[in-house]
């Protein structure tokens, strides 16, 4: 796909949640695909390989999450895998912080190339298990909002992200269509890790017929210092 299609495709999908992107937000979110597919040959990174997909169901399902980010806001990005949601939103939104958390460093090597090859300078990455960067006095309780996308399911998501969140502000959760078991599952964790949900949001990815939905979750009181647990145990045996 050359730069103007690609252009002309994304702003138009964009225009849906009342974004504007620019030509060198395009060219930069252009860059990002075609790196991201380049990596893919070396590394596995994402099954969707199909340009307009890229566009879809990466980048457009990305920036769905800008509405709820505040101005200068600090946002980790849990578990980010090749960069969704946070670099997304990095490129579109040069007011905000993004951290990009991953476990895995092969991972961490193409976000670095990424964010190097589109001069991204409001983005820094950080490389381990979520549980253990969590409990680092630099990360713990300091940033405005943690994301995360396809990651785990929700009463195990929130031990990995609540604990980077400081009281008052945001878990954004991204989730497909059917929630309503995670929710009822996620009780007690939200009870004992600090959280509470504020809101969903269902909607459908323009043209298409792919149901997403966002659980906004604020943090109303500090996660107790034991929580995340040690490397591996939320996803054993997640609070219940």
């Amino acid at each position: 796909m050359e730069l103007n299609e690609f252009s002309a495709k994304f702003k138009d999908l964009v225009k849906t949640y009342q974004l504007d992107i620019s030509d060198k937000e395009a060219l930069q979110f252009f860059k990002y695909m075609n790196l991201l597919l380049d990596w893919n040959n070396k590394i596995n990174l994402t099954a969707i390989t199909e340009p307009n997909e890229v566009i879809l169901k990466h980048f457009v399902d990305s920036l769905t999450i800008n509405k709820y980010i505040k101005e200068n806001s600090k946002i980790v990005d849990v578990g980010t895998g090749a960069g969704f949601p946070g670099l997304p939103v990095a490129i579109l939104r040069d007011d905000v912080r993004v951290l990009l958390e991953d476990s895995l460093n092969k991972r961490i090597l193409f976000l670095d190339n990424v964010c190097d090859e589109l001069e991204l300078n409001n983005v820094k990455t950080r490389h381990g298990r979520a549980e253990e960067v969590a409990q680092d006095k630099e990360y713990r309780e300091q940033f405005d909002y943690a994301t995360s996308r396809a990651v785990a399911s929700l009463n195990i998501l929130l031990e990995y992200m609540l604990p980077f969140v400081k009281v008052g502000g945001y878990c954004i959760c991204m989730k497909g269509s059917n929630i309503s078991d995670e929710i009822k599952a996620s009780k007690k964790a939200l009870e004992v890790l600090g959280g509470v949900i504020e809101k969903i949001d269902e909607f459908q990815l323009p043209n298409s017929d792919i149901t997403r939905n966002i659980i906004l979750i604020k943090k109303i009181k500090n996660t107790p210092n034991k929580f995340p647990r040690k490397a591996g145990t939320p996803s054993k045996d997640p609070i219940q």
